[in-house]
């Protein structure tokens, strides 16, 4: 116990009295089958070679790490049928973080570390990773429920070539293989590899990792509920990017992670893993072995706190965390908690002062089943003691304290939920429903900046208005499907609209971009509860307009978003190609111009599962012929600025069937989104003759962004 600590027990409390156990420290083989040297400070995201390259490795479907692939679902039968693993939201002993090298570092380094892990030394066949979860994370399901448990995926050994492509086949939804022609895996292996540009951004690199994760995820919910399965889409998601080596920063380190920001949101446990923010995709301590000196020893490293044991939870500054062990989910054993792995740890970083990841857990308010975990930053253990439990197990406690200086990250989502409780709590408020009573939810208007006391004059609408039909847009026929669409349905007409699926999930995230995205319409036969009517329902989300340092005025929300969330529709007046001005006086004119490559390159890889790629670039898009004003008469999307690395894509979107339809510009979430965050998207470039530096419409960009251009058009 750190003997500096004012910390008094009580009568039922004993103090931990620990001697530095060296020879206790665990040394298993490295979680998550790493099995590389870390020796670089910015971890570069790993691709997966193409299959004409390494014809040993991936262009051989016997392969171990091909075959053990493809037999997914067979592999979980058998494993299931034996022993249940016992799911927990803290450290198990089944799937804990291993002991992970001996690196030479300082008793008080925060840094980046060189981590040699043991299985380096070992062995060097593929290892065998473990994606149970024990967090019932993933979204509501039209079938019953089930857990994946005892997956294990082999994972092929590790490749450092930049610019590699994965050809992988599918996974299984329902315990046997996806049955696509065998002519349609060769040819997306052959002609349309997933190739993702390398960076020497981190943060680029990480949010890439995610958001093909969140893609194929998305893609596999897609399929299970067309083939009317209820296995875990994270789970196989995961799996996906572990066998192609798509990850970012391998390796463990204690301290920051390159390309992970306080406030980061997660939904799956997976995430953490393939970002290298926490290994283990179940335990709750993740920790590594590590050199102090002459001297080594086991120390954590991360922590995720998601309330399953007592945790004191109120002060944003201080964690009590609860050790692990001692819970089993599967009967009703119940044993005091023991000092090793995970547990001794965290003693061993009392004693030696390392800094520890913290990531937070919160069930999500948007999905019953869900949770948000929210990285918090560095922490320090500074007292730990045992006591007695409700369930009358002794549990070790560890109180940790949050490295002062760090930017805001639970406290934000605390206050902003405090907030939609009570928007009254909300300081600096000029107006507290901007629409006037218009939208489903009030938009409060804040200005903490300056006096200004708003923007300019504008009317308030909801619904795009226009004085003729778009004669280049023609009818379609309406569904005549009972009370909902439902996946799979094969005499569903907008699902065949949709190219046979629907574009939306269960929980309303649209799956992957398209040219043009048709819900269902008044005319259809279905409720105006069917899942395939997202955007026409309008604003689902707390936001606030606020005045930004030094852009004008923005728009960023109180909610968390989720990757693939409907945020608005662009409303103004639309207004013919003869009146619009091209000298830049009208600063609200939205063109379906071409939006920037990560826009364009947000659907999930195909390639990845043997399906066809989808070829959308710069080359290949084709604007509609829509231009809407909202410079006189809009809703909060007049707000959104122009970033170069925006977080928000438009989709059209078709929902009026009629003559006189009109395609909807809607926004979506381009990934997930902490609250508090500006929302912006990419204006594009409306071609050269109007854009560049000199030209009467190119504007100076103030985004930020590494990756800006300098102007915007």
């Amino acid at each position: 116990m750190n003997q500096a600590s004012n910390f008094m027990p009580t009568p039922d409390q004993d103090v931990l009295e620990v001697k530095p156990l060296r020879t206790l420290a665990p040394m298993f083989p490295a979680p998550l089958g790493v099995n590389v040297f870390n020796q670089l400070t910015t971890s570069p995201l790993v691709f997966v070679a193409p299959a004409g390259q390494f014809p040993g490795v991936f262009g051989n479907s016997n392969h171990p790490a091909v075959r053990s692939f493809s037999a997914f679902g067979d592999q979980d039968k058998a494993i299931s049928g034996g022993q249940t693993a016992a799911f927990s939201d803290q450290e198990t002993g089944r799937d804990e973080s291993a002991a992970n090298g001996t690196p030479n570092i300082g008793a008080n380094a925060t840094g980046p570390i060189d981590a040699t892990p043991m299985s380096a030394y070992k062995s060097t066949q593929p290892s065998v990773i473990s994606l149970d979860n024990d967090d019932n994370d993933d979204e509501p399901y039209a079938g019953n429920q089930t857990s994946a448990s005892g997956r294990n995926i082999k994972r092929p050994s590790h490749l450092s070539e930049y610019n590699m492509s994965d050809s992988l086949g599918s996974d299984s939804s329902n315990g046997t293989k996806i049955k696509r022609p065998k002519s349609s895996y060769k040819t997306a292996a052959a002609d349309n590899e997933l190739s993702l540009t390398p960076s020497s951004n981190p943060r680029e690199i990480v949010e890439v990792v995610l958001m093909t994760f969140e893609a194929l995820r998305r893609r596999h919910l897609q399929l299970d509920e067309t083939q009317e399965t209820s296995k875990r889409a994270d789970l196989k998601a995961g799996a996906i990017m572990m066998a192609s080596n798509l990850r970012a920063n391998i390796g463990k380190r204690i301290g920051t992670v390159p390309g992970v920001e306080i406030g980061d949101i997660f939904y799956f446990r997976m995430e953490l893993c393939i970002i290298g923010l926490h290994a283990p995709s179940m335990g709750g301590i993740d920790y590594m072995n590590a050199k102090f000196g002459d001297e080594d020893d086991s120390v954590a490293i991360c922590i995720v706190a998601a309330g399953v044991y007592e945790n004191d939870d109120d002060d944003t500054d201080t964690l009590v965390y609860s050790g692990s062990g001692g819970i089993s989910r599967n009967n009703e054993e119940r044993h005091d908690q023991k000092l090793e792995r995970g547990n001794l740890a965290l003693e061993r970083s009392l004693s030696r002062k390392n800094v520890i990841r913290v990531v937070r857990g919160y069930k999500d308010p948007a999905c019953l089943t869900g949770k948000v975990y929210i990285y918090d930053g560095l922490y320090k253990i500074h007292e730990s003691w045992k006591e007695k439990t409700k369930t009358g197990i002794n549990c070790f406690k560890y109180k940790l304290q949050r490295e002062p200086g760090q930017p805001d990250g639970v406290a934000i989502w605390k206050m902003s939920q405090r907030w939609m409780e009570n928007p009254s709590a909300r300081g600096r408020v000029l107006h507290p429903d901007l629409s006037s009573g218009t939208e489903n939810l009030p938009v409060c208007l804040i200005n903490d900046v300056n006096s200004e006391k708003g923007p300019g004059h504008f009317t308030y609408i909801t619904q795009v208005k226009y004085f003729k039909p778009l004669s280049s847009m023609k009818p379609f026929q309406s569904c005549r499907c009972l009370s909902v669409c439902l996946p799979g349905d094969p005499s569903c007409v907008c699902a065949h609209h949709n190219g046979g699926d629907l574009p939306y999930s269960s929980s309303g995230l649209l799956v992957c971009r398209k040219p043009m995205i048709y819900e269902c319409s008044e005319s259809c036969q279905c409720s105006f509860n069917c899942r395939n009517r997202v955007s026409q329902k309008g604003v689902r989300i707390h936001f606030e307009v606020f005045r930004t340092t030094n852009r004008g005025w923005g728009l960023r929300s109180w909610d968390a978003i989720r990757g693939g969330s409907f945020i608005c529709e662009y409303v103004g007046e639309v207004v013919d190609d003869t009146k619009v001005n091209l000298d830049g006086e009208d600063d609200y004119l939205f063109r379906t111009v071409c939006p920037g490559e990560k826009t364009l390159k947000w659907n999930y890889g195909p390639e990845l599962i043997g399906e066809q790629s989808i070829n959308i670039s710069a080359d290949t898009f084709e604007p509609l012929p829509i231009k809407i004003s909202a410079k006189k008469m809009g809703n909060i999307s007049r707000f959104m600025n122009h970033s170069c690395t925006p977080n928000v894509f438009w989709q059209p979107v078709q929902f009026d069937h009629g003559e006189d339809g009109y395609p909807h510009i809607m926004f979506f979430a381009l990934k997930h989104i902490p609250p508090m965050t500006e929302l912006t998207y990419d204006y594009g470039d409306i071609g050269a003759e109007f854009s560049g530096v000199g030209s009467n419409r190119a504007k100076n960009c103030l985004c930020g962004s590494s990756n800006c251009r300098g102007y915007f058009s």
